[in-house]
């Protein structure tokens, strides 16, 4: 999936943040039976404990029915009425299947007459459920909802969440501790958070940069911000002092919660920024531990009992559909990190799309790679299984170990995963084997962050008989276009447009609709999944809903078939004696050749041909920047390429990237516009096609 996430080894690196956990270990080879955790059963509660939770989620209901029953428009085909609600068979056994039921809220209604905001909801879901593997009938009839009052917190996730003790969320950590927390259990830690940062002054429309790795505390106060209608400005705990200030001032934030590591890098922010610290705080600094207060985690207390300790929580008003829930700031490949704005629908409801795209249904264990911070995360981590009602698993480690990850997949019954080519490149030069025939539970596999090549998909295919699927989305969206399941892959190609979403290619200089062309998505109806727009920039909002159009800036071809294939940014795309150069399509071929871990091509300016293709390669471990690597290199471009799109120039060099770690092609095309100035010159440490007799041959 090409999308404004993350996809950079370093960003996949999921080390613990510091503080105290209570941990349930496994210990190495001790906690399993049949190749599969050992049953732990869980001890009986007073039911009691479970009221106020109840009670206060019917106060959070009432106020959003306050406002009338929401609407649902799309198709009202009776057939697609009958979409059956799902039951999870056997608490919290990842490897049982998931069976429909009949509707538990008496007789059929249309789809046009929902009771609630959840029961519109439900029904768009369980809608793609029913079609998870007839895209083009998932798209065609797509019951899109139509809500004017909505809180996923509180009227989707605890809806579920009450007296559901299977898991919903499921760290594992490098050393093989790990700890599981039901959906009932989030929600009540949810409630109690959202109590605290009320205390400490949260309010609605507040807004929270939120700094923390993978730990239940990420979660819960997720959830928690979304119940108080506060906006949440997710960011990664790599960012420096700078970068934490501009987050800060540019988001107009109130409250900072981060984890210890990165308290430190705060400096002196100024103005009135509320400081909580997840873990060991610095003076000066609010303790989310206040929060447990002796929480159930803690021994020798009842919830409900012990002084302090309440899982009550009720809404100060009903949250509009429309509020802000959401800042993002993208990676900034071309310019400064941009500030996308999402509302409580975009984000959780548009990810409809996502949960289709990948394929998780009730009941399943569902593992993404990738780091708080971005937008992959929200996407993969938080809203598409939580949609479905499945596991989230979080397998933290210092550094990525492919055999480990196996080990953990096997281990814990993986059934969805969803990984970026880096973590797909590394995988595959593993032992696959490690996986195939552990539990047989691995059931859809995705990539996500940039198109896989062709080599890796084949032969993750060969060693599990299953495809990766590849998708596409932005930052600025959920998942527009992919590959669902069960439908037929095309190698190459991104997929079809996925329920919720009509992509049109339009030409850039004329503006009509074209086989390829700049991916767009028309505003007059436009999906669910995208933006408000860019909160602190109205010039660059405008400039991309331009015509009517939210323009992606990506390009991209369509074939007869309705399959998308990515070509490449609008701003990446060139031409060489007057051939169109997609320099995505030259380095999918260039770091097939074993010398190359990350390629990246741009212009070279050149008096004869306008321009040529130059790669800039950094090489794998333990290859050396040789002629004989250049001449490597470039003899498998000429032959796994047109002699228009051939490597004509090529240099070694660490490229450079956002904090994301994608990479920057802007600064190399400038970097190479700056040494083209003399035409006679040439860069220190430059190979060039000429300076090799034998590629002529």
């Amino acid at each position: 999936m090409n999308e404004g996430g993350n996809h950079h080894e370093e960003e996949h690196q999921q080390a613990a943040d510091a503080g105290p956990r209570v941990r349930r270990a496994h210990p190495p080879g001790g906690a399993l039976m049949g190749g599969r955790p050992a049953h732990r059963e869980a001890p009986e509660r007073d039911t009691r404990s479970l009221r106020p939770a109840r009670d206060s989620l019917s106060g959070a209901r009432d106020l959003h029915r306050a406002t009338g029953p929401p609407r649902l428009t799309g198709p009202e085909r009776e057939a697609d009425h009958d979409a059956p609600r799902w039951r999870i068979v056997g608490p919290g056994d990842p490897t049982r299947t998931a069976q429909p039921t009949q509707p538990r809220r008496g007789p059929r209604r249309r789809m046009a007459d929902p009771v609630n905001a959840t029961d519109t909801f439900r029904a768009a879901r369980d809608f793609l459920l029913k079609h998870r593997s007839d895209q083009e009938a998932a798209t065609a009839g797509f019951p899109r909802p139509a809500l004017d009052h909505f809180n996923w917190a509180l009227d989707w996730f605890d809806v579920i969440a009450a007296g559901n003790e299977r898991t919903a969320l499921w760290i594992v950590e490098e050393d093989g501790s790990e700890e599981r927390f039901s959906y009932a259990e989030m929600a009540r830690r949810s409630n109690q958070a959202a109590r605290w940062l009320r205390e400490q002054g949260v309010r609605r429309g507040d807004r929270i940069v939120l700094m923390l790795g993978n730990r239940v505390e990420l979660w819960e106060i997720l959830l928690a911000a979304m119940k108080l209608g506060a906006v949440v400005i997710p960011a990664t705990t790599l960012l420096g002092t700078a970068d934490i200030r501009d987050r800060v001032e540019r988001g107009n934030a109130r409250h900072l919660v981060v984890s210890p590591d990165v308290a430190p890098r705060l400096g002196d922010l100024g103005g009135e920024v509320t400081r909580i610290c997840v873990g060991a705080a610095p003076e000066g600094w609010r303790r989310y531990e206040d929060a447990r207060r002796g929480g159930e985690h803690s021994p020798d207390v009842t919830p409900d009992v012990t002084p302090g300790f309440t899982s009550e929580f009720t809404p100060d008003a009903p949250t509009k559909a429309s509020d802000t829930l959401l800042l993002y700031f993208t990676s900034g490949t071309t310019a400064k990190p941009k500030l996308v704005e999402h509302t409580h629908v975009s984000y959780p409801v548009g990810h409809l799309s996502t949960m289709y795209w990948i394929g998780i249904q009730p009941g399943d264990v569902h593992l993404n790679i990738s780091s708080p911070g971005w937008a992959k995360h929200a996407w993969s981590s938080v809203f598409a299984p939580w949609n479905a009602e499945a596991t989230i698993l979080v397998y933290n480690y210092a550094r990525f170990d492919a055999a480990a990850l196996l080990a953990q997949m096997a281990r814990c019954g993986v059934t969805t995963f969803c990984a970026p080519p880096t973590v797909w490149r590394m995988l595959i030069q593993s032992d696959l084997g490690e996986l195939r025939g552990s539990r047989g539970s691995l059931r859809e596999v995705c990539g996500a962050g940039e198109p896989l090549n062709p080599e890796v998909i084949e032969q993750v295919r060969r060693a599990w008989g299953l495809t990766i699927r590849d998708g596409y989305g932005q930052t600025e969206t959920t998942a527009q276009i992919g590959n669902g399941p069960g439908q037929p892959v095309k190698p190459g190609s991104m997929g079809r447009p996925l329920p919720g979403y009509a992509v049109k290619l339009l030409d850039p200089v004329t503006g009509a609709e074209s086989d390829e062309g700049e991916i767009c998505l028309a505003l007059a109806d436009a999906p669910l999944g995208l933006m408000v727009g860019y909160r602190d920039d109205e010039a660059l909002d405008d400039e991309v809903k331009r015509g009517g159009y939210y323009h992606t800036g990506d390009v991209a071809s369509r074939d007869a078939d309705g399959y998308i294939t990515y070509v490449g940014r609008s701003d990446d795309v060139f031409k060489a004696s007057d051939y169109r150069i997609s320099p995505f399509e030259l380095e999918s071929v260039l770091i097939e050749h074993p010398a190359v871990a990350e390629a990246a091509v741009v212009p070279s300016p050149d008096p004869l041909r306008l321009a040529v293709p130059k790669a800039f390669i950094a090489l794998a471990k333990d290859h050396e920047p040789t002629a004989e690597t250049a001449l490597s290199i470039l003899k498998y471009a000429r032959d796994h390429l047109a002699p228009y799109k051939r490597v004509r120039r090529l240099a070694f060099a660490a490229l450079p990237k956002t904090i994301s770690g994608k990479i920057r092609r802007v600064d190399l095309r400038k970097q190479e516009a700056e040494a083209r100035k003399d035409p006679e010159a040439r860069p220190e440490g430059e190979f060039r096609y000429e300076d090799f007799p034998e590629l002529r041959q």
